[in-house]
């Protein structure tokens, strides 16, 4: 390519869904030698960005206004995605837009499958690796203890939906998530990218949606910190009957997975390979 050829202009909609294709394409094919570390980094890139999100909360409720509080966690959790696609992961939540090489009989159902369960686990030891990192750190007890009582507050919360709420939520969120990760298709630059995941995924989470990924770090985070720190938890003064592993996994992350899957592979993936396809084939 000569320099006369090179541009900064963004990429069409219709060529962003043959990159996107072949996006998937390379993804489907990383061995697992690949695959499993760049899942990890991503799960632990999401979990960085919900303890900056619970950081800036902390104290903030009733001092400050509930929108404004949730406009700044969405901004900061907005470095999970900038990390994960300008340094490099692979994330379960962007990598349903897998549906589109599938569609495109780039890649086998078999292929899609085995990278959306090999991501997802990868995603899960990522989370629950920072979980750890936090109870042993203690970092919990920050401002007299009111981030840790914050963080289980939250999870409490997120394993009381009913299910088709919890899947409605999940539809919700990663429609902002893959069209983040689709927007990014067309930047040319780390700048245009950064800016193309901002305002998506700041909106997801002031709307309080919900991000399996996400989630395999803040209620694990609560369940843990539950068990092995009783003493906080009683001090903390707050009612987790609700907060089980059967509660996490059936209330939140099953219904919260169908609910992403559905929401970034339909609403964002098929229907733009439907409205770009070629007519006359």
């Amino acid at each position: 390519m000569t320099d006369s050829q090179i541009t900064l202009d963004a990429l069409p909609p219709a060529e962003m869904v043959a990159k996107a294709g072949g996006i998937g394409e390379k993804k489907a094919a990383l061995p697992l030698a690949n695959l499993l570390p760049l899942s990890f980094l991503a799960g632990t890139y999401i979990a960085f960005g919900a303890v900056f999100a619970s950081v800036v909360a902390t104290g903030m409720a009733g001092v400050c206004p509930y929108g404004f509080m949730k406009l700044l966690q969405g901004l900061v959790f907005s470095m999970g995605l900038i990390l994960v696609v300008v340094g490099g992961g692979e994330l379960f939540t962007g990598n349903v837009l897998l549906v589109v090489a599938w569609a495109q009989k780039k890649i086998s159902l078999l292929r899609l499958l085995r990278n959306w369960l090999l991501v997802y686990i990868g995603n899960f030891i990522g989370s629950i690796t920072v979980v750890f990192l936090i109870l042993l750190s203690k970092e919990y007890m920050a401002s007299k203890g009111a981030l840790g009582t914050l963080m289980l507050s939250t999870a409490n919360a997120k394993v009381q939906y009913g299910f088709f709420q919890a899947l409605a939520l999940g539809i919700l969120c990663n429609i902002m998530v893959c069209l983040a990760v689709w927007l990014t298709y067309s930047g040319r630059t780390t700048t245009d990218k950064i800016l193309a995941i901002i305002f998506p995924i700041t909106f997801f989470i002031a709307a309080g949606f919900e991000h399996s990924v996400a989630n395999m770090y803040i209620i694990p985070l609560g369940l843990l910190l539950k068990a092995f720190d009783p003493s906080f938890v009683a001090s903390s003064g707050l009612d987790l009957a609700h907060l089980t592993w059967n509660a996490f996994i059936f209330k939140n992350l099953i219904p919260v997975t169908l609910g992403n899957i559905l929401g970034g592979g339909f609403f964002v993936g098929l229907l733009y390979l439907w409205s770009y396809r070629k007519t006359g084939q």
